[in-house]
Parts: structure tokens; C-alpha cells; sequence
């Protein structure tokens, strides 16, 4: 499609991104109301919401529309697998510059589509309105389907850290962006399209998870959630990670210990969840540490690499220098 947004207007441009999505099962009124109608068969819904900020947390010179797409919808709907949920549906709150070619914005709509195909759910509605800088809010639903919420608040001493999916790739993609190139194209990859493991999360619910999070800031600060909210320590096990040979060639060729990426990285939004010691976890799941008692008179928070402090936690605050 020729143009731009602002040629096409703005109810012109929600009849292109509305039709492109299809309706699932679980919605009973999809876009073109007032507000659209999710069903909610078990009493509960689970929501989580994000913004992506242009040249913040993407840039079009790096990413495609449908890659920024896809990446917005994935880790939002990793949050809800996370919980434990099923993903039911998205909404899209859109703000563009007048000038921003139709096509991104079809492009963008045809990735949150498509990764939402992926997790089961689907694009139920949202806004558009003009603005200098490309902006993205993303709301995630989900369904719990009977079951109790899996938080970051249930890890019990001698639980086991176990996690599923990737990590450290979206990391090392990254700095190989960084530094101007655009191969290894897996690891570029990870990085513009992240491949939460959705079906996990409702699985380790059922599994008897005791806590859980999807890691987007990084392995250590996440678990460190973990291990404030239950009042536990915890420590990982570095030879228990899979680091893959041509990871460790990019980390050889930019200075960069590999290992730091596994731990610190983030944005690959692989699950990391605690269970109870003699849980029969299918072989995706990879055990990496276990849930310690803090020391005498502590809080709980801590978590170690070996017994020893991860000095580089990763992480981020929006807020910080």
C-alpha cells in the first residue's frame, strides 16, 4: 500500500490494521466497537502491558516493521505464559508521525498477528493517534483455566531452578548490531524476534511450578525478583549452561565472555521457574541451580554463580544514567 498514515487517515489506517487480524475462539466481539469482548471462562484474567519507545527499545534501521511487530507481541505474551496463563488476546495502542509510510504500520499489525498465531491469542482492538515518535503500547490477556497464578513469590529452599528456552542469544545479536554487522543471522534474529516458549508456562504450572518469570532483563536480575519476593537465595551452576560454539566465537571475537550474555542478557524471554526437588521435568527444561536459605538475620535476594556474586547483574531502569 502507497502513502502514508496521514494520507490515509486515521479510520482509514484502524480499517487496514483491523482487517488483518482474525478472531479466535476466545473472543466473542473483536475490533470495530466501543471496546471488544474476551472471554473469561474461569473468572480471572491475567493482563500485563508494555511501550516501545523508537530508538529506544527498536530502530528501523535494524528491525523491520513485522520484526518490531513480532517482538512487541512476544514479550508481552510471554509475561502471561509466565503466570502460568494462556494467551487470549492483544490490544495495540499506536501513536505515529503523520509522514510514517502505510505499509509499516500494515507490516507492524501483520507481526503482532503472527506471533500471536503462535501463542493461540489474537489482536483484539486498540487506538491510534498522531505523535512525533513511533510509540507502542501493548496489552496482553490471558486465562489461567482453573489454575492458581504461578508468581514470583512461591520459590521454597531446596526448590530446583530450571529454565526453557533461549538465552544470551538476543544479547549477542545485539552487540554483533552494535558493531555493525548483521551475521551470525540466528543470533541477529533472536535479537529482532525473540521465540518464547509459550506452551511452557501453563506446563510448569501443572508441573507443580512453585515460582516463575520470563527472563527480559537478564537471567541473574530476574531470579533476583525471585528471590526477594520469596524470601530465598539462590544459586546457579555456570557449567550447567548451554553456551553454543558459535556464541562463544562472537564473544571471542569482541572480547566478550559468553557467559556474561547467558546470565545478563535479556530479551530472549526464555522461562525460568523453581519446583519441587524430584519433579519429572520434560527434557526442554534444563536444571541450573537450586533455591538456598538466606543467611542468618537476611532478607532474602541474593543470588549466586557458584556460590560466588555475579557482578554483572544486567537489567534495566528506564530511569537510570
Amino acid at each position: 500500500m502507497q502513502g502514508t498514515v496521514g494520507e490515509l487517515g486515521e479510520f482509514g489506517l484502524i480499517r487496514e490494521l483491523t482487517a488483518r487480524v482474525p478472531l479466535t475462539a476466545a473472543v466473542d466481539l473483536g475490533p470495530g466497537d466501543d471496546a471488544a469482548v474476551v472471554k473469561a471462562p474461569d473468572g480471572r484474567v491475567v493482563a500485563t502491558t508494555d511501550v516501545l519507545i523508537e530508538n529506544r527499545h527498536f530502530r528501523r534501521d535494524w528491525s523491520t516493521a513485522y520484526d518490531v511487530g513480532r517482538k512487541a507481541a512476544a514479550q508481552n505474551l510471554a509475561d502471561v505464559a509466565a503466570m502460568g496463563a494462556v494467551p487470549t488476546a492483544i490490544l495495540l495502542g499506536l501513536v505515529a508521525p503523520a509522514d510514517l509510510p502505510t505499509t509499516w504500520a500494515t507490516e507492524l499489525m501483520d507481526g503482532l498477528r503472527d506471533e500471536c498465531q503462535v501463542a493461540g491469542a489474537t489482536v483484539v482492538g486498540g487506538d491510534v493517534v498522531r505523535g512525533d515518535v513511533i510509540t507502542l503500547a501493548i496489552t496482553a490477556l490471558g486465562d489461567l483455566q482453573g489454575r492458581a497464578p504461578v508468581t514470583r513469590a512461591g520459590a521454597k529452599v531446596g526448590d530446583v531452578v530450571a529454565v526453557t528456552g533461549w538465552l544470551g542469544w538476543s544479547a549477542a545479536g545485539l552487540t554483533v548490531l552494535q558493531r555493525g554487522f548483521r551475521s551470525p543471522r540466528a543470533f541477529v534474529e533472536a535479537h529482532r524476534r525473540p521465540e518464547p516458549p509459550y506452551h511452557a508456562g501453563p506446563a510448569a504450572a501443572e508441573l507443580g511450578a512453585t515460582a516463575m518469570v520470563d527472563v527480559s532483563d537478564g537471567l541473574v536480575a530476574d531470579l533476583g525478583h525471585v528471590a526477594r519476593a520469596s524470601g530465598v537465595d539462590i544459586d546457579l551452576r555456570a557449567a550447567d549452561f548451554d553456551v553454543p560454539a558459535q556464541m562463544a566465537d562472537i564473544g571471542q571475537a569482541v572480547g566478550v565472555d559468553p557467559l556474561v550474555w547467558v546470565l545478563s542478557g535479556g530479551e530472549d524471554h526464555a522461562i525460568v521457574a523453581t519446583f519441587p526437588r524430584g519433579v519429572q521435568l520434560p527434557a526442554r527444561w534444563r536444571v541450573v541451580g537450586e533455591v538456598t536459605a538466606p543467611a542468618r538475620a537476611a532478607r532474602g535476594g541474593r543470588v549466586t554463580v557458584d556460590g560466588e556474586a555475579w557482578d554483572r547483574v544486567g537489567g534495566w531502569d528506564h530511569f537510570a544514567e
